[in-house]
């Protein structure tokens, strides 16, 4: 599943290819939105801006519309030059902006919907959802107030929960457990708030990492490995997640794997760095 780092990715080269530009055509396969695009079309209008939420991409356009587009497990956008092949199948394809110098297209994207200012405003997951890790906004205090309404739930739990804060997924779930030496199913109720506060600086600052610009003005899909260990093997890059029977790097001992809660997200950790 994307996390907030890769949507944040996307949103920044979709804008820097797109913005200013005008919507020459506009294609989809999505019924909801085909309707919006025949009663106010989208050809003529200027891209505004393209942005992230956590998990949610939204792009602005002219004459206040906007394309709110959710991931979920196996979305992309993806943006090429106009003509240029695609890296997916057709069939994949859900909905496609095509600019004069640009073609963005979203592929297998289950959630699209289209907004004005005001029912955006009012959209029940955008309304729900805690504060943007990787939002110049974050608030601390306002997430950690968030957690301890949920004592019942585990330390991944919280943390997966994006009306808690928003951007986390199962990698930089299980990568800020570790970096921080708390099992992922430690009870809330049972970490203090420097704990609550130590997880979320600790995911703040490697989502942070993830995110760093050393690309200029380069427009181009993003193709590479997230990390969290700044070693430069591409098979060094993660602490512990995908990583089940491998050597702890920190203190040898195998690391474990496991699928609980009610999604059954799935979960690695070491047994000795996160004692329960």
């Amino acid at each position: 599943m994307p996390e907030g780092d890769t949507i944040y990715r996307a949103a920044r080269t979709l804008s820097r290819a797109l913005s200013g530009q005008t919507v020459e055509r506009f294609e989809t396969v999505l019924a909801q939105l085909a309707r919006v695009d025949t009663d106010t079309p989208l050809r003529g209008r200027t891209i505004d801006e393209v942005s992230s939420s956590g998990k949610q991409l939204i792009i602005r356009f002219s004459g206040d519309l906007m394309l709110r587009t959710h991931m979920r497990m196996n979305g992309s956008w993806h943006i090429y030059r106009r003509g240029e092949r695609w890296r997916r199948r057709r069939a994949d394809m859900r909905m496609a902006i095509f600019t004069n110098d640009w073609e963005a297209v979203g592929f297998n994207i289950p959630v699209a919907e289209f907004h004005d200012a005001r029912s955006l405003s009012r959209q029940a997951d955008m309304r729900a959802q805690g504060p943007d890790l990787l939002g110049s906004d974050f608030d601390l205090e306002e997430t950690l107030r968030r957690a301890r309404l949920r004592p019942q739930a585990t330390a991944a739990e919280v943390l997966l929960n994006q009306r808690i804060a928003a951007g986390i997924g199962n990698v930089f779930k299980s990568e800020v457990l570790f970096l921080c030496g708390i099992n992922p199913f430690r009870a809330a109720a049972a970490l203090s708030n420097p704990d609550i506060e130590r997880l979320y600086e600790t995911a703040r600052k490697l989502m942070k990492a993830n995110v760093v610009d050393g690309s200029s003005a380069a427009i181009v899909t993003y193709t590479g490995y997230r990390r969290t260990t700044h070693r430069s093997s591409e098979g060094e890059r993660l602490w512990v997640y995908g990583r089940r029977g491998e050597p702890c790097r920190k203190c040898g001992a195998p690391i474990e794997y496991a699928k609980r809660g009610l999604e059954a997200r799935s979960t690695y950790w070491c047994p000795r760095c996160q004692p329960e």
